[in-house]
């Protein structure tokens, strides 16, 4: 991984470099550049040998222009507030590409949960939520899971909160389980958005994307569904990874049986098939494919292995994982990067449908959740790329064209206070 620019520098040159494209007031993309708010915490937890440790967690609102402020909570050991901050930004943006009249937020917990048991893990979430209680709720900011947090996290978060406040509140995060208020389809959302958006661009470029060949980076929620996807389709899945390594085989990976290996926690460098090559994670970047989907975390293509890259198709399934002078380098090579603010934003999109539907209390079928998300997401693909191709621009800086109009208009038409 490189470490060329941290993510929140990346997050604000993307904003100077579409502040530029479309003669943006100084004055808005300085507003932009900026969270409205970010909170450090302490966590204190009684660990289950009864020592005390104490962990450092993060809640950052960016934007609530349009809306409550919506992003995921990652437990990681590496996380940190300009990580948190760049997250949050991305989020504003992707809200506003699928014009859903939400904010972008994002929190984050640095600790290594895989060292936690499940005890210590449920009083750290807890913990986590009382510390952040009064910047989160239905209509200030809606949690979601992100890495090394799931719909088992998300139920202790949406039961501390009901329990302070005196009422059940299932709005307050989302990707719960289903019993106590979580969507169809929410686990698998991110994923089939890329799915989406693949199929949309194929079709431009006239490609059969079932004939093609593929290289996903992370094996968790995100990359495991959108391999298992293409699996069913009969593509040729070439490599994989997870934290451990990556493994690779140009006959095509059986994706259904490694899914079931990593099911139960197994890591892939310790998964047995003598046709399998363990390689590293700068070889499955670089390695020769038709679709590379980068679904683990941010600053993977830089300009240290841009030039290196050989395939005609990225879809960022991660946050970002490329940086700015990377995209230059792609963009001269003419590989088209759909950026993560459209590639993986079905997420995002059927947390809302979640969101909504415990508001009132009316809950969806799977093909409706299917049918409304792709709507959303091809229609601000197709938006999209035809900014692209009328400005000449890549699709990162077309799909910002239209987020940050959408959020310059909002902040116009409210003003500034006081």
């Amino acid at each position: 991984m490189t470490t060329e620019l941290n993510p929140f520098d990346v997050a604000k040159k993307q904003i100077d470099i579409v502040a530029k494209e479309m003669g943006l007031d100084p004055n808005i993309r300085e507003y932009l550049k900026r969270v409205e708010r970010s909170l450090i915490v302490s966590i204190p937890i009684m660990m289950d040998d009864g020592s005390l440790k104490i962990f450092e967690g993060y809640r950052v609102h960016h934007s609530t222009v349009r809306g409550p402020g919506k992003g995921g909570i990652r437990y990681s050991p590496d996380v940190n507030l300009d990580e948190v901050k760049a997250l949050a930004t991305w989020m504003t943006f992707k809200c506003s590409l699928l014009n859903l009249p939400l904010g972008g937020a994002k929190g984050g917990v640095r600790v290594n949960p895989r060292k936690l048991s499940e005890r210590e893990l449920e009083r750290l979430t807890r913990r986590y939520t009382a510390e952040i209680i009064n910047v989160i709720g239905p209509d200030i900011d809606i949690p979601a899971p992100d890495i090394a947090t799931d719909k088992k996290v998300m139920s202790w978060i949406m039961d501390t909160y009901s329990m302070q406040k005196g009422r059940s509140t299932p709005g307050v995060v989302t990707g719960k389980p289903i019993e106590i208020g979580g969507s169809v389809g929410r686990e698998q959302a991110t994923g089939m958005g890329i799915y989406f958006v693949l199929q949309g661009l194929c079709e431009k470029l006239n490609f059969n994307y079932k004939e093609l060949s593929y290289v996903v980076q992370g094996f968790g929620n995100v990359g495991g569904t959108i391999a298992e996807l293409l699996y069913n389709d009969g593509c040729k899945i070439l490599a994989i990874s997870d934290i451990s390594t990556g493994i690779f085989y140009e006959g095509g990976l059986d994706i259904p049986k490694l899914l079931e290996w990593v099911k139960y926690g197994n890591y892939l460098k310790d998964y047995k098939d003598d046709r399998y090559k363990l390689i590293t994670n700068d070889e499955l970047i670089t390695s020769k494919c038709d679709i590379l989907i980068p679904a683990a975390i941010e600053n993977q293509i830089a300009k240290d292995n841009a030039n290196n890259i050989d395939c005609k198709i990225i879809l960022e399934g991660a946050n970002g994982p490329t940086t700015p002078k990377a995209d230059k380098i792609l963009f001269k090579k003419g590989i088209h990067v759909v950026p993560d603010i459209l590639a993986n934003s079905g997420g995002v999109c059927v947390s809302y449908f979640e969101y909504i539907q415990d508001i009132h209390s009316y809950f969806w079928k799977l093909d409706r959740i299917n049918k409304e998300l792709k709507r959303i997401i091809i229609e601000a693909f197709e938006e999209t790329y035809r900014i692209s191709q009328k400005r000449k621009i890549n699709l990162r800086t077309a799909a910002y064209v239209i987020a940050v109009g959408r959020l310059a208009k909002a902040i116009e038409l409210r003003g500034f206070f006081p």
